[in-house]
């Protein structure tokens, strides 16, 4: 995600609140990118980099192995 496209979708994000029910969305093994997309409307690609830009470095890393893990456990999940 570019800087320009960070910036728009800070401000598309009316409230930190929203923000922060996106990463909780995202940190949730119940929730898929699909449903994100569904209420936000952001891309898969677009969640990744939100959250790469909000968690720390160490617990961005544990996400994405806990996704990548369980995403091969069921065909639909992220």
């Amino acid at each position: 995600m570019t800087h320009s496209k960070i910036e728009h979708l800070k401000s598309s994000v009316v409230s930190s609140s929203e923000l922060s029910d996106i990463i909780h969305m995202a940190l949730s093994d119940e929730i898929a990118f699909s449903d994100i997309y569904f209420q936000y409307g952001l891309k898969e690609k677009d969640v990744k980099s939100l959250m790469r830009n909000n968690l720390k470095r160490g617990s961005y890393k544990a996400w994405r192995k806990r996704v990548k893990r369980l995403g091969s456990q069921r065909e639909h999940y992220k």
